[in-house]
């Protein structure tokens, strides 16, 4: 157990602490919690229970992580909520356990949770995925890799955001965002592709060009999707970064924006 915690901090003998742990000034840490090396556990934060932190992640001030799923369904199941290594929880964030469905919450490595967001059960957000102060997950909730999330913005049960996508301010999401895009609003619409985020991410321009191309074909165009997806299949190149544009529409459960 690390020398770094605060003497009015309680750390349940039930839990593991790694070398150079920070725990602050009244902050709770429950049964079943897993803490890896150089984390820190700001003062009043609470790891419920079943929290587990990879190597180096800083959890805020009042932060609550491990709570029970706010869902009725739920019947006492063991879960988890799991935080890859290098990720930041800043102050007064929400992350509840999984349920059943899943069995875990997971945020991935070197993540950015901004204050007051909340992260419902059985969410499960991607490796450098950014949210921003206030936007609030419903259940089973999926934010792919690099996603960035603007503030205040209200996600529907079960919706899924693409990787590299740009979510924008105040917006509610009620159906799935595919990769590369920007979307916005209240109903949310496509607003064309995330090309500031594609080029700080380093995508060769080649990438760029032929991930336009398909943005116009779905949803530029008078095609229906199946139109759509065959002409895009016989006149894009077949690069990754396409292949999972076209693989997002099948598995879209709830639809996707336009």
């Amino acid at each position: 157990m690390s020398a770094g915690i605060h003497p009015s901090a309680l750390v349940s003998r039930g839990a593991e602490l790694g070398a150079d742990v920070s725990v602050g000034a009244f902050a709770i840490v429950g049964d079943g919690c897993v803490i890896a090396d150089g984390c820190t556990v700001a003062p009043h934060a609470v790891l419920e229970r079943n929290v587990h932190l990879a190597k180096n992640v800083r959890v805020g001030v009042g932060s609550v992580l491990g709570g029970d799923p706010q869902d009725l369904k739920f019947r006492g199941e063991e879960t988890t909520v799991e935080v890859g290594e290098g990720s930041v929880i800043r102050e007064y964030a929400t992350i509840n356990r999984g349920t059943s469905q899943s069995l875990k919450t997971t945020v991935g490595r070197g993540c950015f949770i901004m204050s007051y967001v909340h992260l419902a059960h059985d969410c499960h957000i991607g490796d450098g995925v950014i949210i921003s102060n206030g936007s609030q997950l419903a259940g089973h909730v999926t934010i792919e890799e690099k996603a960035i999330i603007s503030g205040l913005v209200g996600f529907h049960q079960f919706t899924q955001i693409g990787r590299y996508s740009f979510v924008g301010g105040m917006s509610r999401v009620a159906k799935d965002v595919p990769p590369y895009v920007k979307a916005v609003g209240n109903p949310i619409k496509l607003y064309g592709l995330n090309t500031v985020g594609l080029e700080r991410n380093g995508f060769p321009e080649d990438v760029v060009r032929e991930l336009k191309r398909a943005y116009r074909l779905f949803f530029k165009s008078e095609l229906n999707l199946a139109q759509a997806r065959a002409r895009a299949e016989t006149e894009l190149t077949a690069i990754p970064e396409v292949q999972e544009f076209l693989k997002f529409f099948e598995r879209s459960e709830r639809g996707a924006v336009i």
